[in-house]
């Protein structure tokens, strides 16, 4: 339902998600979200988890949204209309950093309620006539807004069903002589009707059910209305009491019966509508949007082009007879996008292809018509996808790509980025804090390696230059969805070549500081893929792992960058889930979306920094089992072996050590179980388990080492950190290592590397340390098992 106020159409909109609420302007808006819930749990059967559409890569995993940057509401979408859609009704909401003329009509819009409109206790306590009296007493539209406030007792009386009905009779008698202006009071009653629609919505049980009395009335009283001569003059007078009785059709759910004064206004607006009627345009797009939602059952939009088919030419003769109007957040575009909706309606598929096809090649797709071209190529892909051909956009990817991220910069040749807009300084920043963090991650896991096989060596980052673009080209340039905060497709990594790939976009809320979105969460999943899930990523969820793969990510992410997780540490004091629990936790399991992410986030950071502080020895067993691709094991001994022994224990942890140290400090490997240093007289040589401190090299020459493997060693790992400059390490079997002469080799920024070698033979093996960059105080250390 539609709270009463309006903020500016075109500059803002209130983004109530996780209790933030921040201002933002929006460059484009974004195609209407899919599901992104890419697993399915056999284990936890009933779960509401879905697969990722087909053709979508398998491989994906979601991103936790913005609480700055878009809705939680699965339904969300980026547009101009968004600016109208509060959270919450109040007579004057605030929204921050508003304009002048916000802040004007803002407190314009208090000041009548608080000194003109009086006390509506007359309102609340009135029946029958009394009522319509009491209605039309106020002086002002803008007096009914408290109304929408009500709740308990009043909202019974104000708006029980014999109520409305009394009101929706008024309107439809008052209707028989409107004169196209708010002269008799009538925008007094149709607001009284939509208060009550909104509050029985978030009230139902205060208020009590609406049925077909209602129903009845109200289509009385539209129907009289929009039988009114007046009420198709196009005026400022007659506009704003149209744009709140168009609201009143998505209220009433009846926008098929309506479809005809929708076809109406589409047959009929040209920029040249003032602004009120321009309002009552912008209104449409509810009606429409909703009227698509709706079942079949001849009241939603859906029944309605199947009676009428001609709505669909008049709707695509809107858009291109104001093809001049388009410029991002226009109306045109606002409502024309919802064209696409006519695709999932099978008896039109033939009839609305055509028009998708002049609509989406008749302007660029990119620029200030992007918004409708990408918008209804999105519309394809959700409802005939794999009839790319039919639109002539089988190509579209490959053809915005070079326009939409035309930088391309390598930290390191395994290490890419591909970004919309970035600066040196930036592109230098986030290689620099990429390779940081690889250093970091290992500090807190250990390190034993890359999974056998795994080959997954390079990495792309695309940075969009903020999440409207980033939601507006990147399932068409990536097929991905883009109801998230962005994407990291694993691939396959045991294919040699396999491009492993993190889409995001820049924080564009935290300007002038530059960030990309999830940047450091999203490279743990790079590392921990590689480091300790073995195959790809859906073979991770043959059984639930999201616990261990989102809380590793929350926790390795907040602990490098240094920040304080406030959402998780207040969650822990409301102790909503055992440790047992969130073993269990899987993508899309709570209906609410908000509710899932904060599971999945939230409570995956709390467990996983509960197991690794307080039970560190079960936190290796369960990934010696998900190193080898073990997943029943790990299961096995997750809910079986573990089962709830912790959960009384997770429960204090949640209360005192949360309450009292924010949870604790993540604990450091690499204190627990210091590597010995060599004792071997020859500075080069090594033990099979030692380390060697203060390397050092200029730039061009080697550290040169070897070590005596035994026969039956299965694994060797050389690993060095530390010191300053840059080497990089190259392995050479049975000969000397050079950069030209190697098996192996890691190549990453600074001295954070790593080299493991399956099956080594027998014998001496000779590494070396080689000196990109002047390096100093390296630490080289080599583990065989």
């Amino acid at each position: 339902m539609r709270p009463p106020f309006r903020i500016s159409k075109t500059r803002a909109r209130r983004l109530p998600v996780l209790g933030a609420a921040v201002c933002m302007t929006l460059g484009l808006f974004a195609p209407q979200s899919q599901a992104a819930a890419p697993v399915t749990d056999p284990a936890t059967a009933g779960s509401s988890a879905s697969a990722s559409a087909p053709g979508s890569a398998l491989r994906s995993i979601p991103v936790p949204k913005s609480p700055h940057a878009i809705s939680s509401n699965p339904r969300f979408r980026l547009s101009s209309q968004d600016g109208t859609e509060e959270s919450g009704p109040a007579p004057a909401p605030p929204v921050a950093k508003a304009s002048k003329q916000q802040k004007q009509r803002q407190e314009s819009s208090a000041a009548v309620t608080a000194d003109a409109c009086g006390d509506l206790s007359g309102v609340v306590n009135a029946t029958g006539g009394a009522l319509v009296q009491q209605l039309k007493a106020l002086p002002q539209i803008t007096c009914t807004y408290p109304l929408f406030n009500l709740t308990g007792e009043n909202a019974r009386k104000a708006f029980r069903e014999a109520q409305m009905v009394t009101v929706a009779n008024a309107l439809r008698d008052d209707s028989a002589s409107y004169a196209g202006d708010n002269r008799a009071s009538t925008g007094q009653l149709v607001m009284f009707l939509r208060a009550g629609y909104y509050v029985q919505d978030n009230n139902a049980d205060a208020v009590g059910e609406y049925g077909t009395a209602l129903q009845g009335a109200a289509r009385g009283a539209l129907d009289a209305f929009f039988a009114s001569p007046r009420s198709k003059d196009v005026t400022d007078a007659n506009g704003e009491i149209l744009n709140e009785v168009v609201t009143l059709i998505d209220s009433t759910h009846e926008a098929g019966r309506y479809a005809g004064v929708v076809k109406w206004m589409l047959g009929g607006y040209d920029g040249t509508w003032p602004g009120q009627m321009n309002l009552a345009m912008q209104h449409v797009e509810w009606v429409v949007e909703n009227g698509f939602k709706a079942k079949d059952d001849g009241r939603g939009w859906r029944a309605a082009l199947k009676a009428d088919p001609a709505i669909l030419d008049t709707w695509a003769g809107f858009i291109t007879r104001n093809g001049a109007e388009l410029n991002r957040l226009d109306v045109v575009s606002n409502v024309g996008r919802h064209l696409g909706h006519a695709l999932d309606v099978p008896e039109l598929k033939d009839r609305v292809r055509p028009l998708l096809k002049d609509l989406i090649n008749r302007y660029p797709n990119v620029g200030p018509t992007a918004p409708i071209t990408m918008n209804l190529g999105w519309y394809t892909r959700q409802y005939d996808r794999g009839n790319c051909a039919a639109y002539a956009i089988c190509d579209l990817g490959e053809r915005v790509l070079p326009a939409v991220l035309p930088i391309q910069h390598s930290c390191t040749p395994e290490l890419k980025i591909r970004a919309q807009d970035m600066s040196p300084a930036q592109l230098a920043s986030t290689c620099t804090s990429l390779a940081g963090q690889d250093a970091y991650f290992h500090r807190i896991i250990g390190d034993k390696g890359a999974i056998p096989g795994d080959v997954n060596t390079n990495l792309e980052v695309v940075a969009f230059d903020d999440y409207t673009q980033y939601a507006l080209y990147a399932w068409a340039i990536y097929n991905i969805d883009v109801d998230n905060g962005g994407m990291y497709e694993e691939g396959n990594p045991a294919v040699p070549g396999n491009q492993a790939r993190f889409i995001a976009h820049e924080a564009s809320w935290l300007r002038p500081s530059f960030e990309i979105w999830n940047l450091n969460h999203e490279y743990t999943h790079y590392l921990d893929g590689r480091y300790n899930m073995y195959g790809d990523f859906e073979a991770g969820m043959t059984t639930p792992t999201i616990w261990w793969v989102e809380g590793i990510a929350e926790n390795i992410s907040y602990g490098y960058r240094g920040e304080r997780n406030a959402d998780a540490i207040a969650e822990a004091g409301r102790k909503t889930y055992a440790l047992s629990q969130l073993f269990d936790t899987v993508y899309g399991q709570e209906e609410d979306p908000e509710v899932n992410s904060n599971r999945v986030y939230r409570w995956g950071w709390l467990a996983v920094r509960y197991m690794l502080q307080k039970h560190p020895a079960d936190i290796e067993t369960v990934l010696g089992a998900y190193r080898t691709g073990d997943w029943a094991g790990a299961r096995t001994f997750l809910k079986q072996t573990i089962g709830t022994r912790y959960d009384a224990d997770f429960a204090t942890w949640l209360t005192t050590t949360c309450a009292t140290a924010d949870c604790g400090p993540l604990p450091d490997a690499s204190n627990a179980a210091p590597t010995p240093l060599c004792t071997l007289a020859d500075p080069r040589q090594f033990d099979q388990n030692c380390r060697r401190d203060g390397l050092a090299a200029s730039a061009g020459n080697y550290s040169y080492h070897f070590v005596y493997l035994p026969a039956g060693v299965s694994r060797l790992t050389i690993t060095s950190t530390g010191g300053s400059g840059n080497a990089d390490l190259y392995y050479g079997g049975g000969t000397w290592a050079t950069t030209g002469n190697y098996q192996a080799k890691s190549t990453h920024t600074g001295n954070g590397e790593t080299l493991t070698i399956d099956n080594p033979p027998s014998g001496w093996v000779y590494f070396s340390l080689a000196a990109a960059q002047d390096f100093s105080g390296v630490s080289l250390s080599t583990r065989s098992q």
